[in-house]
């Protein structure tokens, strides 16, 4: 028989302790131990016998006494709270009540009849600790192959052990540590203590998949005490079969699906078959004590997951002590189970995790990507485009990501439509809430509508207090010139260079971007007079602070002067995304709104793509300059997905409007519409998301300034807020755009598990606008990855 190992197979956080010491000095420190356990067994115990340390990294030793009874001594440290050592044999005793068949280290009371024993060494210094019963067998990684029995027979042990606990209550059990899976996105920022770029690619897929798959469902998974640490080495064999379970020292409450996590994590470690191996033990398991499919979904990354903090606690512990073998016992293995499960799906991975289940996940994916291409081939007009190299198929969104046909995530930066994040349950609940109950048009009297209105307005100028509702950004726009158009009598319209406004007829004759680009008149009509881009980087007027933005805004009447017939308006984008994601300098929009009114004109601002909270600091992006336009344009992002548009302007100029002519939309400002718009708006001001953009869009923007100091390709980082552009170029004195590089960026970090794309005249510039709800650790992880990808691309000339 093996000698007993309490705690060994798992790498943990944890001091040095003697190695570093001279001989005589570890000599001494171990005579001294030795001596301090005998006082303390003979004064509690009335025990002696011989004693010998256990491998392992904490203070574990057997005892064995003259008549061949062993017991394992448990030294607690200076730091350990009592009610973490009641929490522990609370838990082990309600195992045993609940008739396992199993050994378990219970505790022998002391001669007092307590759970832990405590004395005065010769030097008055304080020793505690607990004496356990010997628990027989060999470490479970020592006796393989396990085959499909034993693992069958894991499956059920950790069933009935999850029943046995979940009615164990204790204070202290709702804690965390190290290893708490649970909190795992703790060691995410140390993935870069990880010196080879492969593992760390890896890594980052790791806790990739974990924040977008388990994290979000594992407060609403059950809960109760768990055992915390059920590795290869905490699980005993005899005579082929499981005969105890030891070490319950990181017991807490936690999602149960954790611990079965944490067991798959470890025990198919050696299997040749990894997956079908947890199969058979989630087999065992489920039908004892049936998963959730929120369960299911999350084992996979809660596996990886475990690993994933294996390694990266080794790589810590080896900068201490790289001698100590009991630290790493695990890390190869991990390392060699974590390459071959980045390369599945998780699709792939839950659906064989679950095949000895009556769960059935991902069974609806419907038609393969594939497939679907050549579908769209035969039934769709081939103007539509699609994005990527490789074309991608989401089957459903959450929060920042979308999640492919093989279950992967992909934390999207650049669909800044679904504004409060894919699908929120308060903006779906609205809306089918009120499909269910009425949707009809603006011709009737119903509830939501004026309520609506009354709050966009709030949020605006007070001179901006008069709605009109439809049903996109373009048709927002569309209404918008035909307001300005009817209030002044006039047609010319200004607009800025490389400007888009939507995919109406009118529109694209007023978006240079498309009648200037691919397919385009590559002129504008008569009636559209194209305005320079007030670009800080590349303008004629660049680098000149505010005086720019005076400049680039008496452009416009020198345009003006040129013309010979007056205006109906001037329309722009609060800050230019198409035209590559340009924050205009300030004093613009003042100059250039005075030359536009003193000419007759009406000022249209577009903020489909810029508004609602985006830029941080206000709701609105125009309001960062101080101006007031006479008509917004809102659209993307009022309905999160929704098809909303809306156009609110000036009370004196909707009554010039008001010439006879109905306005009707016929689904604009429906009252589905207009409940979903309302729970966007409590969800933006419920959960802090403006005030959240500025913060976020801060750590994004140091993030990427200081990635400039280390990319030459890296031209220019601007932005506010969650909006921001990354100029590529291949010269930073000439600024030659990088458009090739910038592509070949974007499917590089698609390949990575992150949605961006390009935009500007030159297609150079990757564009940063991503749902409302992105977290730090997002944009801490687009930061490494980034740097990773560009770092390739140097490597490859």
């Amino acid at each position: 028989m093996a000698f007993q190992v309490i705690f060994s197979g798992k790498i943990s956080t944890g001091r040095a302790q003697y190695s570093a010491l001279p001989v005589s000095t570890l000599l001494k420190a171990k005579e001294k131990m030795a001596a301090d356990i005998k006082t303390l067994l003979s004064t509690e115990y009335t025990l002696s016998g011989e004693i010998s340390r256990l491998a392992g990294e904490n203070e574990n030793y057997r005892i064995q006494i003259p008549d061949g009874a062993s017991f394992v001594l448990k030294l607690a440290g200076e730091d350990s709270p009592p009610g973490i050592l009641e929490m522990e044999h609370l838990a082990v005793e309600s195992l045993v009540r609940a008739g396992l068949g199993v050994a378990l280290p219970r505790v022998i009371p002391t001669r007092t009849g307590s759970v832990e024993a405590c004395a005065l060494t010769g030097d008055r210094e304080k020793i505690r600790g607990r004496l356990l019963a010997f628990v027989p067998g060999e470490a479970w990684c020592n006796s393989l192959p396990a085959g499909t029995e034993r693992l069958e027979d894991l499956g059920s042990l950790m069933a009935r052990m999850h029943l046995a606990l979940a009615g164990v209550v204790h204070p202290d059990a709702k804690r965390t540590h190290a290893w708490d899976l649970a909190k795992a996105d703790q060691h995410r920022p140390a993935i870069s203590v990880i010196q080879d770029p492969e593992k760390r690619r890896i890594l980052e897929w790791v806790f990739h998949l974990y924040g977008a798959i388990a994290l979000p469902l594992l407060d609403r998974l059950p809960r109760s005490l768990i055992h915390g640490d059920l590795n290869d080495d905490n699980i005993l064999v005899l005579d082929g079969r499981i005969s105890g379970v030891l070490d319950f020292g990181d017991c807490l409450e936690n999602p149960v699906v954790c611990d079965l996590a944490i067991a798959l994590a470890y025990h198919t470690l050696d299997e040749e078959d990894p997956l079908e191996a947890g199969a058979a033990v989630i087999g065992a398991y489920h039908g004892i004590r049936p998963l959730s499919p929120d369960e299911m979904a999350v084992l996979f990354p809660l596996i990886c997951a475990r690993l994933a903090v294996s390694v990266i606690i080794s790589a810590k512990r080896r900068a201490l002590d790289p001698d100590r073998e009991a630290w790493f016992v695990s890390e190869e293995r991990a390392w060699q189970k974590l390459e071959a499960f980045s390369a599945m799906g998780p699709a792939q991975a839950a659906i064989l995790l679950a095949s000895r289940t009556d769960l059935r996940p991902y069974e609806n994916r419907g038609t393969s990507p594939d497939q679907l291409i050549k579908n769209r081939r035969r039934v769709m007009a081939p103007s539509l485009s699609l994005s990527y190299e490789q074309p991608l198929k989401f089957l459903y969104g959450r929060g920042q990501y979308l999640f492919d046909y093989n279950g992967r995530p992909f934390l999207d930066l650049y669909n800044n439509v679904c504004h409060v994040g894919h699908c929120h349950p308060r903006v779906v609940e609205a809306g089918q809430k009120q499909m269910a109950r009425l949707n009809t048009n603006t011709r009737y009297l119903y509830d939501g509508l004026t309520e609506y209105a009354e709050r966009l307005c709030a949020t605006l100028p007070k001179e901006l207090d008069t709605c009109f509702f439809v049903n996109s950004g373009s048709e927002a726009n569309e209404l918008a010139l035909r307001i300005a158009r009817t209030c002044t009598g006039q047609r010319d319209m200004l607009v800025v260079d490389n400007a888009y406004h939507g995919h109406t007829s009118s529109m694209i004759d007023l978006s240079p971007y498309k009648f200037m680009g691919r397919g385009g008149r590559g002129e504008p009509e008569p009636w559209v007079h194209v305005v320079p881009l007030a670009d800080g980087y590349r303008g004629r007027f660049k680098g000149q602070g505010r005086d720019a933005g005076r400049a680039y805004g008496d452009e416009i009447e020198t345009l003006i002067d040129g013309l010979d017939r007056p205006i109906a308006g001037f329309i722009t984008e609060s800050l230019l995304s198409c035209g590559g994601q340009v924050i205009p300098p300030q004093g613009y929009f003042e100059t250039a709104f005075f030359h536009v009114r003193n000419a007759g004109g009406l000022c249209i601002v577009d903020e489909v793509q810029t508004g609602f909270g985006r830029v941080g600091s206000r709701f609105w992006a125009f309001e960062l300059q101080g101006v007031i336009p006479d008509m917004v344009v809102m659209g993307k992002p009022m309905g999160n997905g929704h098809p909303m548009g809306a156009v609110i302007t000036r009370r004196e100029i909707a009554e010039l409007f008001a010439n006879g002519m109905e306005f009707f939309s016929t689904f604009g400002g429906n009252p589905v519409s207009c409940a979903v718009g309302l729970a966007v708006l409590d969800v933006m001001e419920e959960e802090g998301l403006q005030e959240h953009a500025r913060e976020t869009g801060k750590r994004l923007l140091a993030g990427l300034d200081a990635l400039k100091d280390r990319h030459e390709i890296m031209g220019d980082v601007r932005g506010v807020g969650l909006f921001i552009g990354i100029e590529l170029v291949l010269d930073r004195d000439t600024r030659a755009p990088a458009h090739r590089d910038a592509r070949e960026l974007v499917n590089r970090l698609k390949d990575r598990g992150i949605l961006l794309g390009t935009d500007g005249p030159f297609n150079n510039v990757v564009k940063i606008k991503p749902p409302m709800v992105i977290t730090r650790e997002d944009a801490d992880m687009f930061i490494r990855i980034l740097d990773d990808c560009l770092t390739d691309m140097e490597a490859s000339g």
